[in-house]
């Protein structure tokens, strides 16, 4: 698999990882936090996955 396939992969996770979070409905101010906590850990849980693949396709190509 290549890198751009699989940032490509983790990309797409994270952006319907996000909408789902964002089309739910939430009633409070305090829902809304808590719906954007979640955008920015599915972000950065899809940024982690993406870089330790770039890193793994790395190593293995190296050695």
């Amino acid at each position: 698999m290549s890198i751009k396939s699989i940032a490509r992969v983790a990309l797409s996770l994270t952006l319907l990882s996000g909408a789902a979070v964002s089309l739910s409905a939430c009633n409070t101010v305090h829902g809304a936090g808590q719906d954007v906590s979640a955008v920015g850990h599915n972000v950065s849980r899809g940024a982690n996955a993406t870089q330790d693949a770039i890193q793994r396709h790395t190593d293995a190509s190296t050695h």
